[in-house]
C-alpha cells in the first residue's frame, strides 16, 4: 500500500527532513507517526499525497513511484486519500456542509444526494446541529471535526491524520479515534501523527517514531 525505500527529504539551506527512511505500511494498517517537532512527521504525511516529492530515495503507493506520476495523475491519487490537516484547511465563510460537500464533488453528486452520505457522518461526529452554520463561528474542537468528517466522506483507501484530536476534549477525542479505528475494518489504512501517548496506551497499535529525520523505533510498543 504505502511504501518508503531509503527516502530523504532536503530542504534549502540543507536541512534533511528526512533521511534514508524505509517502512511498508500495508492495507488495513493504523500506524501512529510519532517523535518530537521537527522530527519530520508532517514531512512523511506530505510525501504519500504528493505533496512533496523525496529528493532520493523512492515513495511508492499501490506500486506507484509517485516520483513518475504525471500532473494529471496525482489528482486521481488524492482522490483515494483523506487528509486531517492540523489546521483545518476549511472554507471559513461556508456551513459546515457545504464544507464536507466538497470531499464528494469530484462525483457531481446532488445536493439530496449528499445529504444521505453526510449527515450519518455529522451525527456520528457530534456536529450535525451545526450543519447550517458557517464555519467561522465555530469552536476550534468542532472545526476539528468538520475537517475530519469531510476526510472520511468520500471512503478513502488511505486516511492520512496530522494530530487529528488536538484541539478536542478526551470525550470528542476518544469519539474520533473509535471512528478512524472502524475505518481499518473496512480496509482503509490510518496513518496518524501525534503526541498523544494517552491515546497511544488506549488504543495500542503500530508506532514508527521519528527522530531528526530518521526512524529509531518500528513496531507495536508492548512487542519492543
Amino acid at each position: 500500500m504505502v511504501r518508503f525505500v531509503n527516502v530523504g527529504v532536503s530542504f534549502l539551506g540543507g536541512h534533511q527532513a528526512l533521511n534514508n527512511v524505509n517502512v511498508e505500511i500495508k492495507r488495513g494498517e493504523f500506524v501512529y507517526i510519532i517523535g518530537k517537532s521537527g522530527a519530520g512527521k508532517s514531512t512523511f504525511l506530505r510525501l504519500i499525497y504528493a505533496d512533496l516529492l523525496p529528493s532520493r530515495g523512492v515513495v511508492s503507493i499501490e506500486g506507484r513511484d509517485i516520483n513518475l506520476m504525471s500532473r494529471i495523475e496525482v489528482p486521481f491519487l488524492r482522490r483515494q486519500i483523506g487528509v486531517i490537516f492540523q489546521d483545518y484547511k476549511l472554507l471559513e465563510n461556508s456551513t459546515v456542509f457545504d464544507n464536507v460537500k466538497l470531499g464528494l464533488d469530484i462525483f457531481y453528486m446532488k445536493r439530496s444526494a449528499a445529504k444521505e452520505r453526510i449527515w450519518p457522518l455529522l451525527k456520528r461526529m457530534g456536529i450535525f446541529e451545526k450543519r447550517d452554520d458557517v464555519v467561522k463561528n465555530l469552536s476550534g474542537g468542532e472545526k476539528q471535526r468538520v475537517a475530519i468528517a469531510r476526510a472520511l466522506i468520500n471512503d478513502p483507501k488511505i486516511i492520512l491524520a496530522d494530530e487529528p484530536t488536538g484541539n478536542l476534549d478526551p470525550e470528542n477525542a476518544e469519539n474520533i479515534m473509535a471512528v478512524l479505528r472502524e475505518c481499518t475494518d473496512t480496509g482503509a489504512t490510518v496513518i496518524m501523527a501525534t503526541h498523544d501517548k494517552y491515546l497511544r496506551e488506549k488504543y495500542q497499535s503500530r508506532e514508527i517514531e521519528l527522530e531528526k529525520g530518521k526512524v529509531i523505533r518500528d513496531g507495536v510498543k508492548h512487542e519492543l
